[in-house]
């Protein structure tokens, strides 16, 4: 099964290539700096001007409960020259919670999943764009078979930006979903043809977009593209929004 370390950090290089940290990042990373730093002589008149730069870099944690996290790294101007050579903190974003046998999280509920099908137990939370994930009983931690990624309000521009790449590259298809429009396309295909994320865009309303997406290994459990498109659009029509 894939990793969902690596789906993850493909999803943040698609999509925050123009994050920003929020306003008052530096001032708490710095105050994290500033309680283990060595006690330096610095010229009263010294300004320094810290520019803030988020890279999508995202990682897990190896525990049972897989945990997201971004790494904040600093480019700085100062005169003098810093002297604080501390590794940057860690910031550990927010999870959903508990969200019993995950068929309902955020502002979605889940109608149908492929059988054998759970939970992961985990999740990830940005606010306006959050996913959770389902595996197999006894899979790996931190490997999915199905990851369902929600885009709402302003973010959905995301969402939109990654078909229009699509569609320029002449990749995928437009699909209906009942009375919702979509569309599908197998992403981050390998030179050999054979591997790829199948994933299936769903437009909910014009605040929600939804991105359902099988993991390559488990695709392959599947007679062909066919099969695997059919199981796409059962879930993506079983998505019912709480908004």
């Amino acid at each position: 099964m894939p990793m969902l370390e690596d789906e993850i950090r493909r999803l943040m290089a698609e999509e925050t290539a123009k994050l920003h940290a929020d306003p008052d990042l530096l001032g708490r990373v710095m105050r994290s700096h500033r309680d283990r730093r060595r006690k330096v002589t610095v010229a009263a008149a010294a300004v320094a001007v810290v520019v803030v730069a988020v890279p999508p870099v995202v990682y897990l944690t190896t525990g049972p409960v897989p945990t997201i996290g971004e790494r904040s790294t600093f480019s700085a101007t100062p005169e003098p020259p810093a002297v604080d050579d501390t590794p940057p903190v860690p910031i550990k974003p927010s999870d959903l919670g508990d969200l019993g046998d995950g068929r309902e999280f955020g502002h979605v509920r889940v109608g149908y999943l492929p059988d054998g099908l759970q939970w992961s137990r985990w999740s990830v939370d940005f606010g306006d764009r959050y996913a959770t994930a389902y595996s197999g009983k006894g899979d790996d931690a931190g490997s999915y078979r199905v990851l369902i990624y929600m885009y709402e309000e302003e973010e959905v521009q995301k969402a939109d930006d990654q078909i229009r790449s699509h569609r320029g590259e002449e990749d995928g298809e437009e699909v209906t979903v009942g009375s919702r429009s979509g569309y599908l396309v197998v992403r981050d295909v390998g030179e050999d043809g054979v591997k790829g994320t199948p994933t299936l865009f769903l437009k909910m309303s014009d605040r929600q977009w939804a991105k359902i997406m099988f993991g390559s290994a488990y695709a392959r459990e599947f007679s062909g593209a066919e099969a695997v498109g059919t199981e796409l659009r059962k879930i993506a029509e079983g998505l019912g929004s709480t908004m």
